[in-house]
């Protein structure tokens, strides 16, 4: 399929008064762009940065685009995936055909990442048996949510950790600082903090500030390779009903 006929791609991310937000974003889709050269990939943000996701839609509208997979910068299906996205979608031009993939989680690539950056930060996997991790997430009123990040934490744990306690730095229990201290008095050697967040911004501050005991702070997931083939798995499994009718 030449690329003209490939549906662009419009990676939709939450935006973030903190600069550092958007920043990470361009970086990881420039990763993206690089993994998949002759892919098309913009990116829309749902408040505070521009471009808008419907400023994007209707720039590519005017260059004559129809066929679009909107991508989800998300970690989980809480309310962005479910409501806000879905609503924008919905206000696309009339002439464009917009497909919402999958948000990004869970993964076993992103699994992969989580302990990327535990060992940038300093551990190694000959640790992984003394040391319990809290998987920090950003929090969600979502029930689905919640249960998504608990179910990823008891997978990861039969990996090899000593234990992994899921955590929330909003709207959920427990904080980050708790489930440290719950790893602490469950004996293991060292605790390390891995958040599972795309992006800083407040709330991952709120869990670097929650991590303080802790011996080990990964950083946000980021740009991280294994993200960006994450995203180009979620665009591929939008477009797969085009691929099928063109007998690809």
């Amino acid at each position: 399929m030449s690329r003209s006929q490939r549906p662009v791609l419009v990676v939709i991310a939450h935006g973030s008064r903190d600069p550092r937000h958007a920043a990470t974003v361009h970086a990881l889709v420039r990763r993206l762009r690089a993994l998949r050269p002759g892919l098309r990939v913009e990116t829309g943000f749902l408040d505070f940065n521009v471009p808008s996701v419907q400023g994007v839609l209707a720039s590519l509208d005017a260059e004559g685009v129809r066929d679009v997979v909107a991508l989800p910068l998300l970690l989980t299906r809480a309310f962005h995936a479910k409501s806000d996205i879905p609503a924008e979608l919905r206000a696309a031009p009339s002439r464009m055909r917009v497909r919402q993939a999958d948000v990004l989680g869970p993964s076993p690539l992103l699994t992969a990442a989580l302990e990327r950056r535990l060992y940038e930060a300093g551990l190694t996997p000959a640790d992984k048996s003394s040391t319990g991790v809290v998987l920090a997430s950003a929090g969600s009123t979502d029930p689905e949510a919640i249960a998504v990040i608990a179910a990823i934490a008891r997978e990861w744990r039969h990996t090899g950790w000593c234990a992994v306690r899921p955590a929330f730095a909003s709207a959920a229990l427990p904080r980050t600082e708790d489930a440290v201290r719950e790893l602490r008095a469950l004996g293991c050697a060292r605790v390390a903090v891995a958040p599972y967040v795309l992006a800083p911004g407040f709330l991952p501050d709120r869990i670097a500030r929650g991590a303080a005991d802790a011996d080990v702070l990964g950083d946000v997931l980021g740009p991280a390779p294994e993200v960006a083939r994450v995203l180009l798995e979620r665009y591929d499994a939008a477009r797969r009903p085009q691929l099928a009718a063109l007998g690809a």
